[in-house]
């Protein structure tokens, strides 16, 4: 299993907008030296995030790293030109030597539609037409394409060609079957956002994904499934809640008021810790038999753990640290033997 993190790299207010991409290099560069296998970062185009152009961020990040996997965590290919994305991320693995990744969405918010002149009313159809189009352009160098929300292509280069022969792309999906579906009939590697909920219940999608891409005719080898949730880590497990609580819950109850959701408590925060919870938050035995226990359900290939919210980044770096040290370790170790949580 491959184990990583990624971050939608929280903008503090007033903050340093130089000296919060420094931090976020920093911690890239750590997960690489502490031997996790996959760093991603986020786009968004509001305030309260920082990055909107994830492959400039894991371009630097390229050149100060040696093995992790650079991934956009996602790429909102709806609202922006395929030719563009492609050409960003065949430099980016230029760069890293065949590191580079998409993770490609529909994002988690909807600011960049009308900041690019595009119709919500099309949101399906946009991501639909350019995942359409992405998907040629790794397979061809000169592609004929036509649609109905970009101009059409005759027959025209598109350059750089990455170093990898197929550059990696994933779909991100966040609970609709239809997108399971979807991404199961292209063959494509899914990541599922577990963020809320019992992890039993998203079996469905995954058993979906599973079956459409059998049908399709892919084999399980191509049919990767990737788990993103929330989590973070401290050395004893009330430290991590005690951290964690404030970052997380700020940032969810800000998004909460603009989308009608409850504020998180305290309690419902703590029930979430649980092993049949969401939340990733503890200790990393604690983080180690989640995991283990997931992997029971979801025979998964790939973790990514998003630390969210404003939390500072010593106490970052150092879940980062306990991410590679400690709980990769026991869980590869765990995989290697066929041990699960069911099976000491």
């Amino acid at each position: 299993m491959h184990l990583g993190i990624y971050s939608f790299v929280e903008m503090p207010p007033g903050g340093s907008a130089q000296q919060r991409l420094n931090e976020l290099v920093a911690e890239i560069e750590l997960a690489d030296q502490v031997g996790l296998d996959v760093f991603g970062v986020g786009e968004h185009h509001r305030p309260d995030y920082i990055v909107s152009t994830p492959a400039v961020v894991l371009a630097a990040a390229s050149q100060r790293t040696k093995n992790i996997r650079l991934t956009s965590a996602v790429s909102v290919i709806s609202s922006d030109d395929p030719v563009r994305v492609f050409q960003a991320f065949a430099t980016v693995d230029l760069l890293s030597g065949g590191r580079a990744e998409i993770m490609a969405g529909r994002g988690s918010f909807i600011e960049s539609y009308p900041l690019f002149g595009f119709d919500l009313q099309d949101y399906d159809a946009l991501f639909s037409e350019k995942l359409d189009l992405l998907l040629k352009l790794r397979e061809v160098e000169h592609i004929s394409w036509s649609g109905r929300h970009r101009a059409p292509l005759t027959g025209q280069g598109v350059y750089p060609r990455p170093a990898q022969p197929r550059l990696p792309i994933w779909i991100a999906v966040g609970g609709t079957p239809q997108s399971a579906v979807r991404a199961g009939t292209l063959g494509l590697p899914m990541a599922l956002a577990i963020i809320g909920g019992m992890p039993e219940r998203f079996a469905t999608f995954v058993s979906l994904y599973r079956q459409a891409g059998r049908r399709a005719g892919h084999a399980d080898s191509v049919l990767q499934l990737g788990i993103n949730s929330h989590g973070f880590m401290a050395d004893r497990s009330q430290q991590a809640a005690d951290q964690f609580f404030g970052p997380m819950s700020e940032v969810m109850n800000r998004i909460g008021a603009e989308r009608g959701w409850p504020p998180l408590s305290r309690g419902d925060y703590e029930a979430s810790r649980h092993l049949r919870g969401h939340l990733f938050v503890g200790s990393p035995q604690e983080i180690v038999d989640k995991i283990l226990f997931q992997y029971e359900i979801f025979h998964h290939d790939r973790f990514l753990l998003q630390s969210t919210g404003l939390i500072p980044h010593e106490q970052m770096l150092r879940s980062i640290e306990l991410f590679g040290t400690k709980v990769a370790p026991e869980v590869r170790k765990a995989l290697r033997a066929g041990l699960t949580a069911n099976q000491p």
